[in-house]
């Protein structure tokens, strides 16, 4: 796993695609999101992108997200 973050959106997807950005192709990323909106828009941008959720688990109010990078 190379990250976790949290923040809120927009610069939740921002922050996720510049890090995804200086990763490998096949690398996995996991990042922390609180609220609806990201948890939503997220993983949307990130499909849209290319990349692949491997996963959205809740964990106490936040969920994180397992990215692979594209």
């Amino acid at each position: 796993v190379t990250g976790v973050q949290t923040c809120a959106l927009p610069i939740s997807f921002v922050r996720t695609k510049l890090r995804l950005e200086r990763m490998r192709p096949g690398e996995i990323l996991s990042v922390r999101l609180r609220g609806d909106e990201p948890l939503r828009n997220v993983p949307k941008a990130a499909r849209d992108e290319g990349h692949m959720i491997l996963g959205i688990v809740p964990e106490g109010s936040d969920h994180i997200v397992t990215i692979r990078r594209a």
